[in-house]
């Protein structure tokens, strides 16, 4: 990952290719025992649930209108990630990927990207130990991601229009749930073993690509709420942190499981961006079992049942250091429509609601490296109701070196600390439900190294260490895991 000052509409490359999912993404195992924040959450009335539905209707409304330009010459030059270069058959690791398919398939790849359509995806291993938490031990985890994109100029439709699936066969254990207990789960890709859709949706570019609608089964955290250097770590709270885990219902729409949805992209400026989107505020309302991955086990759920959630965001780029040393500064928050409950009296009070803000800053240029590679730093605030609010204040920091060793030019090392702070009123309403008090946080140190072994095998060492893990709830020891992370990328 190098660093860039201009910024763009939001390309899908982040979805289609494999990565480390520090997005994040789901509702961390270690909340199983961790109800409070679902204490009254029923949302108001089915007259307020209509609310996202009419949401969605205007936007695909809009989103429509907005389609009918596309005919004009020059609105629209989006290639749709699909490759333009032809794969060599016989070379290995062609194109970053593993040659597994290329060269018994010869030139199947390169007809499909001919005819506008790219297939692939990534395999990815995680065994892990720990020590201290709920108990000594390890676990693997392991993820098959598979995924098509498509450009539908070049299967007849009009220019601008891309479409893209992607899904998950997941299988393993979560070392964060049965070992150590944490708020902040060991690795991004924990999941309930399932084979699941993840996201599938079109995404119309417009006006030279400075606008993009993208609309159907959409995650938030795909897009939102990220920095970039958390990108370079393995644990899920640099990307879809327990702030939006645990306080929205179902984990909010992100890995594993996403909801039907609308976001608009708008970049006035090369320095400037704005996204909007609006989703189904819960992957699995009415769910008896408290459990959104367990009643939504295959990701087909597409129900409009659940109030909105509005996400905003915006950036910022620009460069310090004589133009050596971009930067981007983020802005952002979400809302929940209907009334969310007091977590101590349990009556109804306001919708859950969230505001961050976040910071990438490359510090210092690596000489021999590629432009933006060197010492980068990166922090977020997120801050939420207290009344309302299991997590009210979350935060991470980290620093990251890359382009560091000459030859190695992918290799990267991050560090970094994230904090979860758990609001009074959780506290309160655990005591007064005849539970402890808690310590009030959870601490994490993460340490991840990435190397590239070959093209297409990315390794990632990793160590961490928790403090507090679940925040005392559960009685947890502090804990330190050790593992890796093998990206097998075809």
């Amino acid at each position: 990952m190098t660093w860039n000052a201009e910024l763009s509409i939001p390309s899908r490359e982040s979805a289609n290719k494999p990565k480390n999912k520090s997005r994040d993404k789901f509702r961390p195992w270690g909340a199983d025992n961790m109800r409070l924040t679902e204490r009254g959450r029923e949302r108001a009335t089915l007259e307020s649930r209509n609310v996202f539905a009419a949401c969605v209707r205007k936007a695909v409304f809009a989103g429509a209108a907005l389609m009918t330009m596309v005919a004009l010459p020059s609105v629209a030059q989006a290639a749709c990630e699909i490759p333009e270069d032809y794969r060599d058959p016989f070379a290995t690791g062609a194109n970053g990927r593993l040659n597994l398919i290329d060269k018994p398939l010869k030139g199947t790849y390169d007809a499909l990207n001919r005819a506008g359509i790219d297939v692939g995806g990534a395999y990815v291993a995680e065994p892990f130990y720990n020590w201290g938490g709920l108990k000594d031990g390890g676990q693997y985890n392991g993820v098959l991601e598979l995924y098509m994109n498509a450009d539908m100029k070049k299967l007849g439709l009009w220019d601008g229009l891309c479409f893209h699936v992607n899904g998950y066969q997941i299988h393993g254990n979560s070392i964060s749930g049965v070992n150590v207990g944490s708020l902040m789960p060991v690795t991004s890709f924990e999941a309930d073993p399932a084979t699941r859709l993840f996201e599938l949706w079109f995404e119309q570019f417009l006006f030279n690509d400075r606008v993009s609608v993208r609309f159907g089964q959409l995650a938030a955290d795909e897009e939102f709420y990220a920095a970039d250097g958390g990108g370079f770590f393995i644990n899920g709270t640099w990307g879809w942190s327990p702030l939006p885990a645990e306080n929205l219902p179902g984990g909010g729409p992100a890995y594993p499981i996403a909801t039907p949805g609308v976001r608009v992209a708008v970049a006035p400026t090369d320095d400037t961006s704005v996204l909007i989107g609006v989703f189904n505020g819960n992957p699995a309302p009415d769910c008896p079992a408290d459990d959104a991955q367990a009643c939504n086990p295959d990701g087909l759920d597409f129900g409009l049942r659940d109030n909105a959630l509005l996400m905003v965001e915006g950036a910022y780029s620009y460069s310090v250091g004589g133009g050596t040393l971009p930067g981007t500064i983020k802005l952002g928050g979400w809302n929940h429509f209907g009334d969310a409950d007091d977590l101590i009296t349990g009556r109804p009070k306001e919708s859950e609601y969230a505001l961050y803000i976040i910071l990438d800053q490359l510090l210092w240029q690596a000489p021999d490296g590629e432009e933006g590679q060197g010492i980068g730093f990166f922090t977020r605030f997120t801050g939420a109701p207290d009344s309302i609010s299991f997590v009210d204040f979350y935060f991470d920091v980290g620093l990251t070196f890359t382009g560091m060793i000459p030859g190695r030019p992918d290799d990267a090392l991050a560090v970094g600390y994230a904090y979860t702070g758990i609001s009074s009123n959780a506290q309160t309403a655990s005591v007064n439900d005849g539970g402890v008090k808690g310590n009030g946080y959870e601490g994490l140190i993460e340490v991840a190294y990435t190397m590239e072994v070959i093209d297409g095998w990315t390794l990632q060492p990793d160590f961490q260490y928790f403090f507090n893990p679940g925040a005392g709830f559960d009685g947890a020891d502090d804990a330190a895991v050790v593992g890796a992370r093998s990206t097998f990328a075809f």
